[in-house]
């Protein structure tokens, strides 16, 4: 028996349940995108697979809609594959164990995938219904937009008329983004020597920490647990082994382990913890921290190459850059050390840079650059999006203002946000686009804590009918 079969938006969320059966993690995306190929050739709609999974599926307009403006819907196909530590799903084959609690959708011990499942269970509920009012529709399902973009910013965009872009990748009802922060993926590769020394082997972790989104979440009090342990090993004579934490670049890393050789006593660490915890915001309440004796096959790290790891560690920036003066309370540039590992010969950092003014973003990778090569590291980077610039004359913004107003009495908050939206890629390659973002409640996405709000996904579906129905 479905999960969701009884709740409402019936329709929708028996393909958001269809989709979550499908593994489709970032770089696994053929099954989902063929999925919905099978939906289009099953409901006689002409589409587009292009090479890299990327799919468009076109419904002409209904009757009385035939002269007015083409639509494009739009959402990403791929979902952050997060679990916890004993959740035995394995995402390269299992689908999700939906639960629902009459107040929210959630996967057992993983995360959801409402980012960004939920517009594409929006968008085939309305290919496939021949009652709803719409001017023609033109659905993009993008790729690989968890790990940079890289669906949008390889399509060819010529396969798109419209321009009129409604993308369905916010987690806030009743919010309108209409601009947003440019970034991209840096990467930094330290080489690493090894000599044959015997020891003290200990292995330290800091856990629990809240982690959460790099874009909208980064200046709400959430610690890098790779920073918070680097800081901590710096203070004590020490040589690393390994030092990893982190597995996507836009999540803020809620746990970092280390396996280091030394003489110190556990409680020279415990002690450098106690100093480290007087920083961390007030919000992370949860914060463990551990020292153990333990084994680990590989040989330390030379001094010379622990000292540089660690002090590249400790001199990266990270986090909150710079808020916009323009703007209340808006993040203009930032950035989030969000993968660290170590193997027998680099270590490897990953980061998702974020800013909404080219110069400071430009100016920020510089400051990487000049760091890596101080070290004696590579710098590299992969995924760079330009940002979204707001326009001051949009129909399509005004138009949801209107549309939300007649069906709740009450103005949607208009807002620019420093996450990195797919609406800046296609702004940037389909001339004189107008584009809005919105979506249904959710809340820790990028974590397994994910939640969908039931009400919230029925109130947005018939908001976006509404609003098609005005266009």
């Amino acid at each position: 028996m479905a999960v969701l079969e009884h709740l409402q938006p019936k329709e929708v969320l028996h393909y958001f349940e269809e989709i979550c059966a499908i593994p489709h993690g970032s770089g696994d995306t053929k099954r989902i995108s063929d999925y919905c190929v099978a939906f289009a050739k099953a409901h006689r709609l002409h589409y587009v697979q292009d090479e890299n999974n990327n799919v468009v599926i076109y419904k002409p307009a209904a009757p009385g809609y035939e002269t007015h403006p083409t639509v494009i819907l739009q959402g990403h196909l791929d979902m952050v594959c997060e679990k916890d530590a004993d959740c035995d799903i394995d995402f390269s084959k299992d689908g999700l164990r939906l639960k629902q609690d009459g107040t929210d959708i959630y996967a057992e011990g993983t995360t959801l995938g409402g980012d960004d499942g939920i517009a594409v269970a929006y968008a085939l509920a309305l290919l496939a219904d021949p009652a709803a009012k719409h001017p023609a529709l033109e659905a993009v399902f993008t790729v690989d937009e968890e790990i940079g973009m890289l669906g949008a910013d390889a399509m060819d965009m010529s396969v798109l008329q419209g321009r009129l872009l409604l993308n369905c990748d916010s987690e806030d009802e009743g919010v309108l983004t209409v601009s947003c922060a440019g970034g991209a993926t840096s990467r930094i590769s330290l080489p690493l020597e090894r000599e044959a020394l015997c020891g003290n082997v200990l292995r330290i972790s800091v856990e629990k920490l809240i982690g959460g989104h790099s874009g909208v979440e980064i200046n709400r009090g959430r610690a890098n647990a790779n920073k918070v342990l680097a800081a901590i090993l710096k203070e004590i004579p020490l040589r690393l082994i390994t030092i990893e934490g982190g597995s996507k670049d836009n999540a803020i890393p809620r746990a970092s382990t280390a396996y280091v050789l030394t003489d110190a006593p556990e409680a020279a660490f415990f002690e450098a913890y106690a100093r480290a915890k007087k920083s961390l915001p007030e919000t992370e309440t949860q914060v463990e921290f551990s020292v153990c004796k333990a084994d680990c096959g590989l040989q330390p790290l030379t001094e010379t190459s622990s000292k540089a790891l660690l002090g590249l560690l400790n001199d990266l920036p990270n986090g909150v850059q710079k808020m916009s003066a323009d703007i209340e309370g808006l993040v203009q540039t930032s950035l989030n050390l969000g993968i660290l590992k170590t193997d027998a010969s680099e270590a490897i950092m990953t980061f998702s840079v974020r800013s909404s003014v080219n110069t400071e973003k430009r100016e920020l990778i510089g400051k990487l650059k000049t760091l890596a090569e101080h070290y004696g590291a590579v710098y590299s980077q992969s995924g760079e999006y330009p940002a979204w610039e707001y326009r001051k004359e949009s129909t399509l913004r005004d138009t949801m203002v209107r549309a939300y107003e007649e069906l709740y009495g009450t103005k949607p908050v208009v807002e620019a946000i420093h996450a990195g939206l797919e609406c800046g890629i296609f702004s940037d390659r389909l001339p004189g686009l107008d584009a809005v973002s919105f979506g249904p409640k959710m809340r820790d996405i990028h974590t397994s804590r994910e939640r969908l709000n039931i009400a919230s996904v029925e109130r947005t579906w018939h908001y976006l009918l509404h609003t098609l129905e005005l266009l």
